[in-house]
């Protein structure tokens, strides 16, 4: 089934809704989704612009309530999935969520390392379209700069890093399995970037979902075994040096045939605000 890849809400009032919009790729992942997925630690010092939504009133605090990822493309500005602050995935308007943050410099979310940044003002694409997921794109802007270093550049339309098969690698703190088994420390997954034409083939409308090239790009392993999954929402594609995808959607994780969706950074650029 089509998901986007943020996790489901631990407080019970609105677990089961979230549950219904947001479901785990299966009951009993196969081989392929036992191995983000398929992935290996990293450090966020040496991938500063790796962030953490936080919300510890929406999501408890064992994980610093973190629920989503997020990447930094200007000293005070985040970019995350759309999905990440719908009500859906919130169980309320985003601006009632009083304790929303932005964490980084964190690795493991059982710290206090790092920082944890307030939020002044979301923004979230006017166009996003939450029965495609196309569009699926969002702005924080934070209370106060990070300093220049933790900047990832951003890749424009005709980059070379959107090319298929370029190596590209995801990051996050989510599921491992497709069960539900969160990460406290930061992972990332090598991909490679696919062709238009083999994620319309992949997703061409049916019940796995529609892929849209013009504002999305997908990318994984023919074999599947690396791939997003629930929680990495949000969080970056990297190809070169540059970012070019946002965590957005899929079916299953790391299942063969069905590669991770990501929401395209070079059609973001062209409709987001200017980072700051």
């Amino acid at each position: 089934m089509r998901r986007p890849f943020a996790r489901t809400l631990f407080r019970a009032p609105v677990l089961l809704a979230a549950a219904v919009l947001l479901p785990l790729a299966s009951p009993a992942p196969s081989a392929a989704d036992s191995i983000v997925i398929g992935g290996r630690s990293v450090r966020v010092a040496d991938s500063p612009w790796m962030v953490a939504l936080s919300s510890r009133d929406r999501f408890g605090g064992t994980r610093s309530g973190q629920f989503c990822g997020g990447v930094v493309v200007g000293r005070s500005t985040v970019m995350t999935a759309a999905h990440c602050l719908s009500p859906e995935v919130l169980g309320a308007a985003v601006r009632a969520v009083g304790d929303l943050k932005v964490i980084a410099g964190r690795d493991d979310l059982r710290t206090e390392s790092g920082a944890e940044i307030p939020v002044r003002r979301t923004w979230v694409n006017p166009d996003y379209d939450p029965e495609t997921n196309s569009g699926d794109v969002a702005v924080i802007t934070l209370k106060a700069p990070l300093p220049e270093r933790y900047v990832i550049p951003m890749a424009g339309a005709g980059d070379s890093a959107y090319a298929a098969g370029t190596d590209a690698a995801v990051y996050g703190w989510g599921d491992t399995t497709g069960a539900g088994d969160y990460q406290n420390t930061l992972r990332a997954a090598d991909v490679q970037v696919l062709g238009d034409s083999a994620c319309e083939a992949a997703y061409p409308g049916n019940s796995e979902g529609r892929f849209l090239a013009r504002t999305m790009l997908c990318a994984g392993k023919p074999q599947g075994g690396r791939d997003a999954c629930q929680g990495d929402s949000g969080g970056p594609l990297v190809a070169h040096g540059r970012l070019i995808g946002l965590v957005s959607w899929g079916s299953g994780c790391g299942r063969p045939g069905t590669p991770g969706v990501y929401a395209r950074v070079s059609e973001a650029m062209r409709v987001m605000p200017k980072p700051v």
